[in-house]
């Protein structure tokens, strides 16, 4: 090899050590930011978890690693000219002795490297080493040396980590990973609401006692204010109430924006979901709705904001008293004290000594609470086969939908006197009810994990509910609450007893500008595993908790593969949709395909879509569909808010939801027609079920005993009793095992057989009967 030859090799080998050697020490930019910007912030807090506290361990099953190129080297053979070709085999050896090494493995356990991620990082490490045509010029001399016995296998080391921090970016930056991801201190993320001196008013008291509405006098006397309520509904009526009381208010929803001023100029008060609440808007009066709501898994997060980031001179919270000491506790850390009024409810109401047993026994302003859709269905028909007309009401309902059906029952001069409903009405209807009737105490629900679970409901579910009999101004001045089944009527006495659990934790949310900057320091990691690693760093003091995020990450790896910014992706997998919905979820992956083309969703467009127009109703099937395109609608709206140059027809899209909404009416208000019109040998079936158990007063419908019983052997009779009083016929027919017309079929069949069985019984009786009287005959001769 000639001389010039050497050094211009040796000055590209140079060159190459110093470019690795620079790339290495290059601090980030955005981590030099966020530390400056923490070591600026004022921290008001007490009883706050140190920030020199020993770090959250990373859970390192949400590494995925990032593919490294293996087919080119920006080295060339500069290795292999320098000294010479590599054997694979003894290169195998070399790295199978590496990794072996237990100092190895601590060395880069050091270095963020648990036994999971050394063993991937060494996988991929090996594959790259053996299958590069070239390796880089410094790697392949050093395994040169080691191969030919001039070097030591301890070597490999820092081109191993080299290669492991290619793999796993995370462990360059853990650091900055873990200050963004610090959710110690959120009071420090409202610097507005911290500039301001906030006066908060806790109005605490159960369902029905006025605390709400002496909070809404004040905001309606104040300059300006904003309401937030959990519910569109709740929003309606603020917005409602206080424009005929001659407050301009505008309202704002996740799928609605109306506005008073024609111009379309912001009203000095607004009524909005509390997820909808403006953080950067001052105003003089504040009212945060159903407070106690702040612990809840999956929402809890947006109290949690409005109640730290209302920029309001006075904050007026309504809840139940649980809540008192705890956001007492909450505005310690802000600095701002709370004064309490307490109130006592305006119509008592009594837990009755009997349950009610049988439909036959309901009497007018009576309310069913059920918590499935399916006992909804069951228990209208079963009514609408005696005679009498009942009013129903779910979640999955459109907001216009409940009202029609709440107004009917309020209604003195409409024959429907009974309701059937989940615990929707807990919060948002006002409803003339005389007596709240249990049909269960067993409810599914999510916890803090996002763990599915069946569960006997709490004493503030309890109280929310059963809080609903009897109103103030109405009829019914006072309430009456019990089940509908006996063996339940005293877990009932014993739920309502006990004192509500004290709230203790509120919920936090990653927000859009901390998930760009985890992707800023991962920008190959997706969405979803982004959102992962987030919450595995998270560090919370003992006030707060993360809510779960299953229904985002779920809606992240729906449209992982659609090429999305990642800020439109995030706003995308924040929308409210019910996952459960198999319409719902294709439409939302359509939604965000069409987007992804820069092509706006027409009216047109959305129409194709759904097959407009649809339709009135035949069966439950068509207005589940039905109801379905109601949150399809919902979807749109709720983007066109978040993208409205994509989303252009709102106008367009709301009127043809209000032609659905009454679609919907009708087919509730026919419910029962419905129902026997999608399984009339089901209904049928059912009918004379629920007419035995009337008579016998059966206590089969009632889950929540098999909870709640503490004598095993009832419990075991229960639910052997429970079992038999299902119908196994009604159970092939939903299963898909058995059609109607086989079923009647085979119930002709087992007629006749009935029918020659008991002809045949009578003729062995006769036989019997002649065969006794012939011996007596005998006996007596």
């Amino acid at each position: 090899m000639s001389a010039n030859r050497c050094l211009y090799l040796f000055s590209r080998f140079q060159r190459h050590i110093s470019t690795r050697a620079a790339r290495c020490h290059v601090s980030s930019r955005s981590g030099l930011l966020h530390r400056q910007h923490q070591a600026s912030s004022v921290v008001c807090s007490r009883n706050v978890s140190s920030n020199s506290s020993s770090p959250k361990s990373a859970d390192t099953s949400l590494f995925v690693p990032v593919s490294v190129k293996t087919d080119s080297s920006e080295d060339g053979s500069v290795g292999i000219e320098l000294t010479q070709p590599l054997d694979k085999t003894e290169l195998l050896k070399v790295l199978n002795r590496f990794y072996k090494k237990k100092e190895m493995q601590k060395m880069a356990a050091e270095h963020g490297l648990d036994a999971r991620l050394f063993h991937q990082a060494f996988i991929s490490f090996r594959k790259y080493v053996l299958e590069m045509m070239s390796l880089p010029a410094d790697l392949h001399i050093i395994l040169s040396d080691i191969c030919s016995g001039a070097g030591h296998v301890d070597d490999v080391y820092p081109y191993f980590m080299r290669h492991a921090k290619q793999i796993f970016p995370m462990l360059d930056c853990m650091d900055d990973l873990r200050k963004i991801s610090d959710l110690r201190v959120p009071a420090n993320w409202y610097p507005e609401a911290r500039a301001i001196q906030r006066k908060v008013i806790f109005h605490a008291g159960p369902t029905n006692s006025g605390k709400t509405y002496q909070a809404i006098q004040r905001y309606l006397a104040a300059k300006s204010g904003v309401y937030c309520g959990p519910l569109k509904l709740l929003a309606h009526e603020i917005f409602e109430k206080s424009n005929n009381a001659g407050v301009p208010c505008d309202l704002v929803t996740g799928e609605e924006r109306t506005f008073m001023d024609s111009d379309g100029r912001a009203a000095s008060h607004v009524a909005c979901t509390i997820e909808m609440s403006s953080v950067t808007t001052p105003y003089e009066v504040a009212v945060i709705d159903e407070i106690q709501m702040i612990r809840d898994p999956s929402r809890g997060w947006a109290w949690t904001r409005a109640l730290l980031g209302l920029c309001a001179e006075e904050i007026h919270v309504c809840g139940e008293p649980a809540a008192i000491n705890f956001i007492k506790e909450l505005m310690f850390t802000t600095g701002e004290e709370v004064e309490v009024n307490t109130y006592k409810r305006l119509t008592p109401f009594t837990i009755l000594d009997n349950a009610v047993e049988s439909l036959n026994n309901l009497r007018p302003g009576d309310c069913i609470v059920c918590f499935s859709k399916n006992d909804i269905y069951s228990i209208s028909r079963q009514i609408e086969a005696k005679g009498q007309e009942c009013a129903v009401i779910y979640g999955s309902l459109p907001p216009g939908t409940k009202l029609s059906q709440a107004k009917k029952f309020n209604d003195p001069d409409d024959p429907c006197k009974i309701m059937v409903a989940t615990d929707a009405i807990g919060m948002g209807l006002n409803l003339s009810i005389k007596r709240i009737i249990f049909n269960s105490l067993v409810k599914p629900n999510v916890n803090e994990k996002g763990e599915k679970q069946m569960d006997t409901i709490s004493t503030s579910q309890a109280l929310q509910i059963s809080g609903r009999a009897g109103r103030f101004s109405s009829k019914f001045t006072e309430g009456e609450v019990t089940t509908m089944h006996r063996d339940d009527l005293p877990v009932l006495k014993e739920i309502l007893s006990r004192t509500v659990d004290e709230i203790e934790t509120a919920g936090l949310h990653p927000t859009a500008e901390q998930i760009e900057m985890f992707a800023y320091h991962l920008p190959d990691a997706t969405l979803s595993n982004l959102v992962d690693i987030f919450v595995s760093l998270s560090q919370v003091d003992g006030m707060y908790f993360v809510c779960n995020i299953d229904d985002f990450k779920f809606l992240a790896d729906m449209i992982q593969h659609i090429p999305l910014n990642l800020r439109s992706r995030y706003v995308f997998c924040t929308a409210p949709i019910n996952k459960k919905q198999p319409f719902v979820c294709t439409s939302f992956l359509k939604f965000a395909r069409q987007f992804s083309r820069d092509e706006p969703l027409t009216f047109d467009w959305v129409c194709r879509h759904v097959n407009w127009p649809l339709p009135a109703p035949k069966n439950i099937k068509d207005l589940i569909h039905l109801e379905a395109v109601h949150d399809v609608f919902d979807l749109y709206l709720w983007l066109s808010y978040r993208f409205m140059d994509m989303f252009p027809d709102t106008a367009l899209v709301r009127g043809t939801q209000q032609e659905l909404d009454d679609l919907i009416q009708e087919g509730v208000r026919n419910i029962c027609r419905l129902i026997r019109a999608t399984d009339p040998t089901m209904t049928n079936a059912l009918q004379t079920q629920g007419g035995r158990r009337g008579q016998t007063g059966a206590n089969s419908g009632s889950a929540s005993s098999n909870y709640l019983t503490n004598n095993k052997s009832q419990r075991g009779q229960r639910g052997f009793a429970e079992k038999m009083n299902i119908s196994l016929s009604n159970r092939l027919v939903r299963d898909g095992l058995l059609t109607p017309d086989l079923l009647r079929q085979l119930q002709s069949e087992w007629s006749k057989d009935q029918k020659q069985e008991n002809t045949n019984q009578s003729a062995i009786n006769t036989d019997h009967n002649d065969k006794s009287k012939a011996k007596e005959r005998k006996k007596k001769k």
